[in-house]
């Protein structure tokens, strides 16, 4: 009663081929597929600019004071 046997799956998977079409099927993951792939790169990607840019700073909340010396002036 608590599992299903390998006709029961073949069944639903009949039905479900009847209902959808292999088509819209196939489009699906092809769509799933195509969402993994890009998934993949962005991780690939983002552990190269995590590694690029070395270590990111943290904020503390800490307040950091200080004198200013001088001034200077820039002309563009």
């Amino acid at each position: 009663m608590g599992s299903f046997s390998i006709w029961h799956w073949l069944i639903v998977l009949l039905i479900v081929m009847l209902i959808f079409g292999t088509k819209k099927l196939r489009n699906i993951g092809a769509d799933l597929g195509g969402a993994v792939r890009g998934f993949k790169d962005g991780m690939r990607e983002g552990g190269d600019k995590a590694a690029d840019t070395g270590a990111a700073p943290q904020v503390t909340g800490k307040t950091v004071e200080g004198e200013v010396k001088g001034k200077s002036e820039t002309k563009a």
